[in-house]
C-alpha cells in the first residue's frame, strides 16, 4: 500500500484546533497512528453499516468471479464513520495493493496523470476528500474512469498536442464528507455509491469492546457502553475516548474500566453523557442566554462563543442539529425545547420553540401564520 499526499483529514476549517477536541471526528496525528492498528481487514470484521457491508459484498463477489475489475465506488459521510476503512477492506478483498491520495494533494492534472500511468490492473486507488480535487485533473479523470486512458498535452497554446495514453484497469474509490459538492458528472461515473450512517450505541459498545481487546485495556461492558454513549455515533470518537478513559484509569483505579471510572473520567474532559463539550454547551449556552433562544445569525452566535462561524457551522452545529438541540432556520439558529431542558432552564412562553414538546427537534413544524410563511409575529418556518 502506498501513499500520496494526505488522508482521512475530513477537510475541514481550523482542522488542528477543531481536531483537539476530545469528540471531534476528525482524525489528528494520534488517531491516525492507533485506528491503524484498530482498523477491521476484512468486510466480516466491519461492526455496523450492515447494508452497505451486504451491498459492497456483492459487488465485489460478483466482480471477483466474472474476472473484471470492480466498478468505481463512491463512499460519502461525516468524518469518523470509517470511510478510509472500507476502501482499504476494498483492496483487501480484491487482493490488490493501494495507492493513497487525497483531493487537496491533486492540485494539477500532472499529478494525477503520474499515478494513473504507474498502476498495476486491478489496483485500487483511493481519493480522500474527492469533491476537492482541482478541476483540470477532475476533467482528466472522467476519461480515466470510463475509458482507462489519459490524454498528456504536450505544448501549450495553438501547438499543443494532446498524446493518448492507455492505463490499466483500476478501480477508484473516492470518500467525500460533502457528496453535494461533487459535480454530476463525477458522482455518474460512480457504479456504486454509498452514505455511511452514524452508529447506534450498541454497535459502538462492540467497537470499544473489540479495540479494548487489541489494546489490551481492561474493560468490563458497563465501562464499554458509558463509553459508547457518549461518542456522538461515530468510532473514531469512540476509540479516543476509550484511551483517554485507560489513562484515568491506570493514573488514578486500578487499571480497569468500570462505569463509574468512565463517568469520572469523561466529567474531567468534559464530555458529558449525550456527548457534548466545552464547544457545545458554549454554543447553546450564548443561543439560550444571551439571545433568549434565538432566532440569531451564524456569525454573532461565533462572536459570542469567541469562534470562527466557519467553526460553529461545521464543527458543533450538525451534532447540535442531529441531537435535535438546535435548528437551522431562515432567519437564524433557534434553540429547541430539549436544548432548554439539556441546560436546566424552562422554556419562556416567547420562545420560537415554546409550543414544541420537550425532545421534538422542531423538523417540519410551521408557525401560527400558516403554511405559507412567518406569521406576524415573527416566528419562523424551519427546514425539513
Amino acid at each position: 500500500m502506498t501513499g500520496t499526499g494526505m488522508t482521512g483529514t475530513g477537510g475541514s476549517p481550523r482542522r488542528g484546533d477543531a481536531a483537539d477536541r476530545m469528540v471531534s471526528s476528525l482524525a489528528d496525528a494520534d488517531d491516525r497512528i492507533v485506528e491503524g492498528a484498530l482498523r477491521p481487514r476484512r468486510l466480516h470484521e466491519l461492526i455496523g453499516q450492515g447494508r452497505v457491508r451486504e451491498q459492497l459484498s456483492l459487488v465485489l463477489e460478483g466482480a471477483l468471479q466474472r474476472g473484471r475489475v470492480p466498478d468505481h465506488v463512491l463512499l460519502s459521510g461525516p468524518p469518523g464513520l470509517g470511510k478510509t476503512t472500507l476502501a482499504m477492506i476494498i483492496a483487501a478483498e480484491l487482493g490488490t495493493p493501494m495507492r493513497i491520495t487525497s483531493g487537496p494533494a491533486i492540485e494539477r492534472a500532472g499529478d494525477l496523470a503520474a499515478i494513473l500511468s504507474t498502476l498495476a490492473e486491478g489496483e485500487v486507488v483511493f481519493i480522500d476528500e474527492i469533491h476537492r480535487v482541482a478541476r483540470p485533473a477532475e476533467e482528466m479523470l472522467y476519461l480515466a474512469m470510463e475509458d482507462f486512458r489519459v490524454d498528456v498535452v504536450i505544448g501549450k497554446g495553438p501547438g499543443a498536442t494532446a498524446i493518448p495514453l492507455d492505463i490499466a484497469p483500476f478501480t477508484l474509490v473516492g470518500a467525500t464528507t460533502r457528496a453535494g459538492l461533487l459535480p454530476a458528472a463525477l458522482r455518474d461515473r460512480f457504479g456504486f455509491t454509498a452514505h455511511l450512517d452514524f452508529y447506534e450505541p450498541e454497535e459502538l459498545g462492540v467497537i470499544v469492546r473489540r479495540s479494548a481487546g487489541l489494546l489490551g485495556v481492561a474493560l468490563r461492558d458497563d465501562g464499554a457502553d458509558e463509553i459508547a454513549g457518549r461518542s456522538r455515533g461515530t468510532p473514531r470518537i469512540a476509540n479516543r475516548l476509550l484511551r483517554r478513559v485507560r489513562d484515568f484509569a491506570e493514573v488514578r483505579g486500578d487499571g480497569v474500566i468500570t462505569r463509574e471510572i468512565a463517568r469520572a473520567a469523561l466529567e474531567l474532559y468534559e464530555v458529558d453523557e449525550s456527548g457534548l463539550d466545552r464547544l457545545d454547551y458554549a454554543v447553546l449556552t450564548a443561543l439560550v442566554r444571551k439571545f433568549g433562544g434565538g432566532p440569531v445569525g451564524l456569525s454573532t452566535l461565533a462572536v459570542a462563543v469567541g469562534e470562527e462561524a466557519e467553526t460553529v457551522e461545521v464543527v458543533a452545529e450538525p451534532f447540535l442539529v442531529r441531537a435535535g438541540l438546535m435548528a437551522r432556520t431562515p432567519r437564524g439558529r433557534v434553540a429547541t425545547p430539549a436544548a432548554w431542558a439539556h441546560l436546566g432552564l424552562a422554556v419562556p412562553q416567547d420562545a420560537a420553540f415554546a409550543r414544541l414538546a420537550p425532545g421534538d427537534s422542531g423538523a417540519g413544524w410551521r408557525p401560527a401564520g400558516g403554511p405559507d410563511g412567518p406569521g406576524r409575529d415573527g416566528e419562523v418556518t424551519l427546514f425539513d
